[in-house]
């Protein structure tokens, strides 16, 4: 029996860096939306094909299209055991028909790990990167500063702040991510494997608490 672990959190809690941490640790793929999507699409199967369509057209790939890519990566060899999603779901919609999916394989979800963090700690975050304008490493002032301000350490591009890393248009996000997540949080909040797991502090102190709380829930 598979059992998959889920990541919730809004936009800078940092989900997509511990998923991919705890897939390795775990030797579980690390599953992404945008991944899939990729790999659907490069696959020529029919369902790739309709996504590549919406996605030229401008629109937002739909649920059915979504869920049908995650059951075609589910069936995988490598997820028999599990997979570590990051982004998915995203819907209410979406989360029922995972579960009626793993159900018809036999398979659970293994913990729910919600990462959470204040919305100032996710502003100072987001607002505090900054991005080589060459060579697109990532930096923080504060948690991972160049040697020298401004300047890349790795090619001696610009840094440079990202139009949506504003503190304005961060907090117009997260706003957005509350009225669209609060429904999926409560859809999972009651099941015991749901765990909240804090995003306080540096990145591997919240690594052991994810840890931590997967043991927890297996």
């Amino acid at each position: 029996m598979a059992k998959h672990l889920i990541f919730l959190g809004a936009p800078g809690v940092g989900k997509g860096t511990q998923a991919q941490r705890l897939a390795q640790l775990m030797d579980l793929p690390h599953v992404s939306t945008g991944d899939m999507l990729r790999a659907s699409i490069q696959s020529g199967r029919e369902i790739g094909l309709r996504a590549a369509a919406v996605m030229e057209s401008g629109a937002l790939v739909g649920d059915e299209i979504i869920i049908g890519i995650v059951g075609e990566r589910l069936s995988l060899p490598d997820a028999a055991a599990g997979v570590v999603f990051d982004g998915f779901p995203r819907t209410i919609h979406q989360a029922h028909a995972l579960d009626t999916l793993l159900a018809a394989h036999g398979d659970e979800i293994g913990a729910v790990l919600h990462l959470d963090l204040d919305d100032e700690g996710i502003v100072e975050r987001l607002s505090g990167r900054r991005v080589c304008s060459k060579c697109g490493a990532i930096y923080h002032i504060r948690y991972h500063a160049p040697a020298a301000y401004g300047v890349c350490d790795l090619c001696g591009g610009a840094l440079l702040q990202r139009d949506d890393d504003q503190p304005a248009i961060i907090r117009k996000r997260l706003a957005v991510y509350q009225a669209e997540t609060a429904p999926l949080i409560a859809y999972y909040h009651e099941r015991p494997t749901y765990r909240l797991v804090s995003g306080e502090g540096e990145a591997d102190e919240v690594f052991s608490r994810i840890v931590k709380a997967v043991g927890a829930a297996g």
